[in-house]
């Protein structure tokens, strides 16, 4: 898939959490409360973050890996395998459970 259409996924999905907004003009993502929760990077692949035991289970749940982005490994955050993305009302609800994470944390 090329990285116009995951951007496209990308929008639609951020559009149906009615509690917060896509930002960036060159690398998508969201934030509330001062920390990033979601973002997709330059390879197209969208990574969500989680509290270090949601992020545990999920690794295994959603048998996927940790999420790098330019090369980094993104503490907190889980890559987004490419077949949840058929299913954008399912994966909504793991993003706002990500927003509603990063609004327990301290503001920054």
């Amino acid at each position: 898939m090329m990285y116009k259409e995951k951007l496209k996924i990308y929008d639609a999905l951020v559009a149906k959490c009615s509690r917060f907004e896509r930002k960036g003009k060159t690398m998508p993502y969201t934030s509330a409360n001062g920390y990033m929760f979601s973002l997709l990077n330059k390879d197209g692949e969208i990574g969500i973050r989680f509290s270090k035991e949601v992020q545990e289970k999920y690794l295994t749940k959603l048998d996927t890996t940790l999420y790098k982005s330019y090369n980094a490994v993104m503490r907190g955050y889980i890559l987004i395998p490419d077949k949840m993305l058929e299913n954008l009302d399912e994966l909504a609800k793991y993003l706002d459970e990500s927003y509603d994470y990063v609004m327990t944390l301290e503001p920054k």
